[in-house]
């Protein structure tokens, strides 16, 4: 490892754990997963989305005790009911709330569905994970769908002064 990419790799633990001091004593969101189903008697289970872990939502940054995540999508969980859609994809999101409900997540809680693991070791050595990326020395964060990159420390600050 070149000494600048060290000096990165320091530079990103540093900031990541500026951030989660800075949390600390928040409240945090809760990840979810779709629940793989068992057949019962050739009958299927109503899909579920179940809760895998917790973290702090910092932006496009899903910031966890140890590891960091890439956002996903955001849901508010409901219980299901009849419902009139005018638009698929807004009965399919309301599909998805449900399963959230029929998972164990609280009427009315927010989840994230869909989050991606960053890989830090990666980013640490120079590699692009999610949104994170190391250039000159410099951890970078992607913060639109643009690509636009700036530099990790500033965009944290500006996220969590907004607290």
């Amino acid at each position: 490892m070149t000494d600048a990419l060290a000096a990165g790799a320091d530079l990103l633990d540093a900031v990541l754990s500026d951030a989660r001091r800075r949390l600390a004593g928040s409240p945090r969101e809760r990840l979810g997963d779709w629940a793989h189903t068992r057949r019962l008697l050739g009958f299927g289970r109503a899909p579920r989305i179940v809760p895998v872990g917790e973290a702090w939502h910092v932006g496009v940054l899903l910031i966890a005790d140890a590891e960091v995540y890439a956002a996903g999508e955001i849901l508010r969980a409901r219980t299901e009911a009849v419902r009139g859609y005018t638009a698929e994809a807004q009965r399919a999101r309301s599909e998805r709330a449900a399963a959230a409900a029929r998972g164990g997540f609280a009427d009315g809680e927010v989840l994230h569905l869909d989050a991606t693991w960053i890989d830090l070791d990666a980013v640490r050595h120079g590699a692009v994970s999610g949104p994170l990326a190391l250039v000159d020395g410099i951890p970078l964060v992607t913060w639109t769908t643009a690509g636009a990159r700036r530099p990790l420390a500033d965009y944290l600050d500006d996220q969590l002064s907004l607290r």
